[in-house]
Formats: structure tokens, C-alpha cells, sequence
């Protein structure tokens, strides 16, 4: 039987963290970060996603340098994005902004990108951009009413949750599926793995 590190997720996300768990590896800590997420002035979507995933996970470290609780955890952080037409959508917050999205959305093939940090034992930061494509069919206004109605779209990247309702939009899907839920596995198991987390140390338990 190996003995895991403990696992750290420096954000609130309930998709994240049941992503993780998913894994095998579900987080022994959620240490979520406060900071300014705003995109810089010309700030691409793919630099966005990267710089705030690094800012999560260094502002986690700051935390877990005081948590004897945590000597020795790994860190995993991540930022999603959604951009459309060169555009970074927002995590809808109202209706009218969701409206918005999915208008922009309907009939186009839009970007879901994830900065990914992880951090080791040590500090050391390994970090990795993913990006999926997501063509949406032409939605009716309909459709566009009945989702608004859901409430699915609160505090979603881009006004949608591919996991739910809006699975029925998505015409086509190049790249990693997990990605546009919130956290691309593949990538994320791979960077822990690299930074010397036995990420398959515990798929036996239940046996």
C-alpha cells in the first residue's frame, strides 16, 4: 500500500473537486484563493487562464506555509475560460449577461481553455494549457428561454454547464471533455504524476 501525500485544491469549485475525486485522488483540503481575476489590458485568453492558475497556486502556497496540517501536501489550482469571436465570455452572473453568451454561442465553435498549476511537496510549480473546441447547434430562442429558466447558467465560464443541460447544444467536441467541466484529467493526472504524486495510489482500497 503506497502512503499519498495529501491533495490540495486551491479552489471552491464542486465540478473540480468531483473531478479529482473521480480520479481516485479527491482532495484532503480546498484552500480556494481570493484575487483579482480581471483579463490585463490585450490580455489573450490562453495567457489569462495560465497567469491565474499560477497567481491560485502561489497565493495557496502563502496559506499552506502556516497549515502544519499540510506539511508535505501537493497543489493543484486551475482557471477556465471561455472565448468566443476573440472574446472572453464572463462567468454569468445575471440573465441578461447569460443571454448574451448563448445568443453569442449558438451556431459557432468556441474556445474552452484551462490553466492548470500544480505544485510538489517542495514548491516546485509545473504548469500546462489545454484547450478544447465546442461547436454549438443554432439555438432557438426557445431553447435559449427554457435554458435561461434552468438556472444552470449562474456563475458558469461562458453561461453553460456541458455536464448538464447543455450537453444537448454541443454539436461537435474536439479535445478534452473534462476540460470544458472544469478540469482536464489526462493533464492534470499527468502533471501530478510528474511532480512525483502516486496518482493511482489508491484505486484499490475499495476492493
Amino acid at each position: 500500500m503506497i502512503t499519498r501525500p495529501k491533495l490540495v485544491l486551491a479552489s471552491a469549485s464542486p465540478r473540480r473537486h468531483a473531478l479529482l475525486e473521480q480520479a481516485g485522488c479527491a482532495p484532503d483540503a480546498l484552500l480556494p484563493t481570493d484575487i483579482d481575476e480581471t483579463p490585463r489590458r490585450g490580455e489573450a485568453a490562453r495567457m489569462l487562464v495560465q497567469r491565474l492558475a499560477r497567481e491560485k497556486i502561489e497565493a495557496a502556497l502563502v496559506t499552506l506555509a502556516s497549515r502544519a496540517d499540510l506539511a508535505g501536501a501537493f497543489t493543484v489550482s486551475a482557471d477556465t475560460v471561455v472565448a468566443c469571436t476573440g472574446r472572453i465570455l464572463p462567468k454569468t452572473e445575471t440573465v441578461e449577461e447569460a443571454e448574451a453568451c448563448l445568443r453569442l454561442l449558438s451556431g459557432r465553435t468556441h474556445h474552452v481553455m484551462t490553466g492548470i498549476a500544480i505544485a510538489n511537496a517542495q514548491g516546485t510549480i509545473r504548469t500546462r494549457l489545454v484547450e478544447t473546441r465546442v461547436r454549438f447547434k443554432h439555438l432557438s430562442l426557445d431553447e435559449i428561454g427554457a435554458y435561461l429558466g434552468s438556472g444552470e447558467w449562474r456563475g458558469k465560464a461562458g453561461g453553460y454547464a456541458i455536464q448538464g443541460l447543455a450537453g444537448v447544444f454541443a454539436l461537435r467536441l474536439v479535445g478534452s471533455y473534462t476540460n470544458v467541466v472544469g478540469l482536464p484529467l489526462y493533464e492534470t493526472m499527468a502533471l501530478l504524476e510528474g511532480s512525483g504524486f502516486p496518482v493511482r495510489g489508491t484505486w484499490g482500497e475499495n476492493l
